[in-house]
């Protein structure tokens, strides 16, 4: 039987719930790109403290989800010049759209932000477009 569908629910209720929790605690919302640019850019400087603690996290958690559901096979291309330009233009879109999946995905649909809805409309039919080249036309992934 596939399961792989339960590690997209589990991360998804996880994603939705460290936003709800971000939101309550800070009263602001939880956009992983907005929090690692203004530590980048040096724009959220006052608040380095909760930025460097939300990022740990993102990067402690799956190691220490990795002894209860054990290693989880991503799928991610191993390519080094895909994976570099892949996350060079996921940091550009991110800047140009003012936000990315986290921000305007999870926490935009969910306050039935129109701006949310929109970004996240662009971003999935961009994803969509991206694969159609880049594995089906290419066959560079």
């Amino acid at each position: 039987m596939q399961t792989d569908w339960i590690y997209g629910l589990l991360g998804g209720l996880m994603i939705g719930m460290g936003g709800a929790v971000f939101l309550l605690a800070n009263g602001r919302i939880m956009g992983a790109s907005g929090i690692l640019g203004g530590l980048v850019d040096g724009s959220g400087r006052n608040t380095a403290r909760e930025r460097l603690v939300f990022l740990a996290g993102v990067f402690l958690l799956p190691l220490l989800m990795t002894p209860l559901f054990g290693p989880i096979d991503t799928h991610a291309p191993t390519n080094i010049a895909v994976l570099v330009a892949g996350g060079l233009l996921v940091g550009v879109g991110t800047r140009i759209a003012n936000g990315c999946t986290s921000g305007h995905g999870v926490c935009g649909i969910s306050r039935m932000n129109l701006r949310g809805i929109v970004a996240t409309v662009f971003y999935i039919l961009a994803g969509g477009l991206t694969v159609i080249l880049f594995r089906h036309i290419l066959g560079v992934i």
